[in-house]
């Protein structure tokens, strides 16, 4: 499975390879700093870099619509890998994480001080770059997902001491945590070539689609024992957090029993033999068969959107992308 990972990211990459070293050139260039500490973290932070499906995004929606990406495109990919990196950042402070992608994360290594300092600094680059585009339209879609984000954080929050247990509010916070970047990446690269306020709805949507897919293929990693994922089984139960999977198991069958337990996760007064209990309940009452048929439904939703546009190593690209969101192994 690792391997066919890998083929699928250069069947993404490959359609925008150009674009791509000129995105990294530019993201690398604003992270140095003359300030010995910042520096210290940034590069800590360039080190570890991620798959940059974000920018990629970015960049193969704009080359598919306008035919090619151009500067504004590369300095709209860098905004959001910034963007992303803060989030990253500020999210592993709320949620007390040690570890970001197997490495320590900033908060754990620097303090919240530094964390909180840094990833105000890194959301600055992204308005830097924002401003780059000249393009105050791109200005708003950032703030409308930083917008989002801070909702959908709030209201996971807040649901953790909300003893309801629904797919509506599951579904609101991922929308909002996750799929509103994806969303706000897929329209302004279209942003960056087109004025077509159609188009930039279309890649919108198709966007959020990829985005609620990376987030229900995440919570099913939860599921299963796998190294390679990054994070323990069960360890959304550890924090508080009821995901798809177990949330249908419970209201399928309404288990008295487990529904207590699943109260018991959202106080954080459970135990580990008791999240182990919960997550083989899920399993064995179809809890990963729905959130999988949940995904691959959306995946087909995303497909659907690019179904008018003529066939091209982009569009198969955009394609490798909704199926890489389903089918990844980490």
């Amino acid at each position: 499975m690792f391997f066919s990972n890998m083929d699928a990211l250069q069947q993404i990459r490959k359609p925008i390879e150009a674009e791509m070293s000129q995105y990294k050139q530019v993201f690398d260039s604003y992270l140095v700093h003359a300030n010995p500490i910042l520096q210290k973290v940034l590069g800590a932070i360039s080190s570890r870099r991620g798959k940059m499906m974000r920018p990629a995004l970015v960049l193969l929606a704009a080359k598919l619509v306008g035919g090619e990406a151009n500067e504004r495109s590369v300095y709209t990919a860098a905004t959001f890998e910034f963007f992303h990196t803060a989030s990253l950042i500020h999210d592993d402070i709320v949620d007390e994480s040690e570890e970001r992608r197997g490495q320590e994360s900033v908060n754990n290594a620097y303090g919240n001080q530094v964390a909180v300092l840094v990833g105000d600094f890194i959301l600055a680059n992204a308005l830097l770059c924002a401003t780059k585009t000249g393009q105050i339209e791109l200005v708003g879609i950032v703030s409308a997902a930083a917008q989002k984000l801070a909702d959908g954080e709030l209201l996971q929050l807040n649901n953790v001491k909300n003893e309801t247990i629904t797919e509506d509010v599951y579904f609101h916070i991922i929308r909002n945590k996750t799929a509103a970047l994806f969303a706000a990446c897929a329209e302004a690269g279209v942003l960056s070539v087109s004025s077509d306020e159609k188009m930039r709805q279309i890649f919108h949507d198709f966007g959020k689609y990829i985005g609620i897919c990376f987030q229900i293929r995440d919570d099913i990693f939860d599921y299963h024992h796998d190294t390679q994922i990054g994070k323990p089984t069960g360890n959304d139960m550890k924090e508080g957090k009821l995901t798809l999977p177990v949330i249908h198991a419970l209201l399928a069958t309404c288990n008295e029993e487990m529904l207590a337990l699943a109260r018991k996760v959202k106080s954080r007064q459970v135990s580990q033999d008791e999240i182990d209990m919960l997550v083989d309940f899920t399993k064995k009452n179809g809890g990963i068969d729905y959130a999988e048929k949940m995904m691959n439904d959306y995946a087909q939703k995303a497909k659907d959107l690019l179904a008018s546009f003529p066939d091209s190593d982009v569009k198969q690209a955009l394609i490798a992308y909704v199926d890489y969101a389903i089918d990844r192994s980490i």
